[in-house]
């Protein structure tokens, strides 16, 4: 396998495992004793954040880079 094959699979990989934590900890704020509206600001953050885990992804792996 190619470096950059690898290098797109284990990003695809931790861009999923910290969208299963950043989200589930968001889940158990919100259905805790803090309930949606004391959450939302949470989640709010959590949108953002992982939003720019998938811009670096792609910009890291998925971009069409020109040759330097």
């Amino acid at each position: 396998m190619s470096a950059s094959t690898l290098e797109k699979i284990f990003g695809l990989l931790g861009v999923l495992l910290v969208a299963a934590f950043v989200l589930g900890l968001a889940e158990s704020i919100s259905t805790g004793a803090a309930g949606f509206w004391g959450g939302l600001p949470f989640w709010v953050i959590c949108v953002i954040v992982l939003s720019l885990v998938c811009y670096d992804y792609w910009n890291t792996c998925l971009r069409k880079k020109s040759a330097d």
